[in-house]
Parts: structure tokens; C-alpha cells; sequence
């Protein structure tokens, strides 16, 4: 089995730092454009498509099958393309306080009202940057210093079509099993929207005592719902 890490925005593969040694399985956390081994890609140009297809040229290049295919934030978005894109080789699909909207309306049309006005605050010229004391206060609620610093170091400009572009969520038509982790006290995409993404996506829950950046603060607890899938067998 192998693990693909889809990161959220304002972020690059580096988030999945502090997870990644504590997986079971070959586990590759992807870059999208715009950041990374991706950096060369003008951020502004980036679509929501540029980002699904990343993830698949990730998988296609690694020749990786049996696949748990993870997605944190607005990594919710980006899944249902891969899924279309690469159904065959996904066993599973785990969704980290992920955001999923209605299909066809934007990200910021399913965030905390508070957060929206903060974020789009943040965007400007196809750009989405998040400060550092907006950060602090959403993201790193949960996190001591060691991890506030980690969060804060790994924050990156992101493209703004990530949360004003209208979604596609065809793929999650498809029979593909997945599971969503709740976060209690995240303060970014508090657990009422939560709620609202588990279910449109038809998952089962599993409920974690932790903020927004769960893979930095409770690791080893991310680590353990996704080793567990590593021990459940082809679905």
C-alpha cells in the first residue's frame, strides 16, 4: 500500500514532514504547482485542474497502485480530480478537516464567515498569502512553540483559484471508500463545517481532539487512523 499526501493551501509537501516517518508504506507527498519541485510554476497562472493533474503525474511518475490517497484543508478540492483522473489505482481516501463545498460553488462560499473576511483579505493579482499572526491564531491554536515555528516557517503564497474557483466533484461519485477526521478544536474550518463536508461526501468519521495542523501537533495519532487502513486489506 502506498500513501499520497495532498497538502492544503498556503502550504508545499513539507507539512507532511513530522507525519511521513510514522507511516506504514511507501508514502509520497506531493508538491503543487506553484511551490516546491513546482516552484518554477508561476502561482498565479495555477487552476484547481493544474493541481489534480499534478497529483496524478506524481502517482503515474512513482508507478504507484493500492493507494491511500490522504488530502488536508483545501486538499478536499484537489482529491475528487485525482480520483476521476487515476480510480483505479486508489484503494482509499482519507479527507483531514478537508474542505469540500457544494459542487460547482467556491471554497470561500464554505468557510467560517470570520475566516473568509481574513482570507480574502489575503488575496490579490491571482494570489492567496495568509500572514503570520492570521496564521498563528487559526492554524497553531493547538501547537507549541516547536510546532508553531514549523507551521509558520512552512507557509507559502498559493494560488487564489484554490479557493475562488467553482470545485468539480465528479469524482466523488465514484465507489472509492473514504473516511473524514474530524479536528474538535480546529478554529480554521471549525467541526460545524466539518460536518457539512463528511457528509456530502458520504464518509465515515473518525473524531480527533486537535486544531487545524493535526499532522504537526498529534502526529502520531494521524498516523495511527492511516496505518490502520495499512492492516484492513484491498477493499
Amino acid at each position: 500500500m502506498s500513501f499520497v499526501l495532498i497538502h492544503g493551501a498556503a502550504f508545499g509537501a513539507t507539512c507532511w514532514d513530522r507525519l511521513i516517518p510514522l507511516l506504514d508504506g511507501d508514502t509520497l507527498a506531493v508538491d503543487l504547482p506553484g511551490r516546491g519541485r513546482r516552484g518554477d510554476v508561476d502561482v498565479e497562472t495555477v487552476t484547481l485542474d493544474d493541481c489534480g493533474k499534478a497529483v496524478a503525474a506524481d502517482i503515474l511518475e512513482h508507478d504507484l497502485t493500492d493507494i491511500v490517497l490522504v488530502g488536508h484543508s483545501f486538499g478536499g478540492v484537489t482529491i475528487p480530480r485525482v480520483m476521476a483522473l487515476l480510480s483505479d489505482r486508489i484503494r482509499h481516501v482519507v479527507l483531514l478537516s478537508a474542505v469540500v463545498p457544494d459542487d460547482r460553488t467556491r471554497v470561500l462560499d464554505q468557510i467560517d464567515p470570520d475566516v473568509r473576511t481574513a482570507v480574502e483579505a489575503g488575496i490579490a493579482g491571482g494570489v492567496y498569502s495568509i500572514g503570520a499572526e492570521a496564521a498563528r491564531v487559526m492554524l497553531c491554536n493547538d501547537a507549541d512553540e516547536d510546532q508553531t515555528e514549523f507551521i509558520l516557517g512552512g507557509l507559502v503564497d498559493d494560488a487564489a483559484a484554490l479557493l475562488a474557483e467553482p470545485v468539480d466533484l465528479a469524482g466523488y461519485e465514484l465507489p472509492i471508500p473514504r473516511t473524514y477526521v474530524h479536528l474538535a478544536d480546529d478554529q480554521c474550518y471549525p467541526p460545524e463545517l466539518q460536518a457539512r463536508s463528511s457528509e456530502r461526501v458520504g464518509a465515515d468519521i473518525v473524531t480527533l481532539d486537535a486544531g487545524h495542523m493535526a499532522l504537526v501537533t498529534i502526529p502520531g495519532e494521524v498516523a495511527a487512523i492511516l496505518n490502520d487502513l495499512h492492516g484492513a486489506g484491498p477493499s
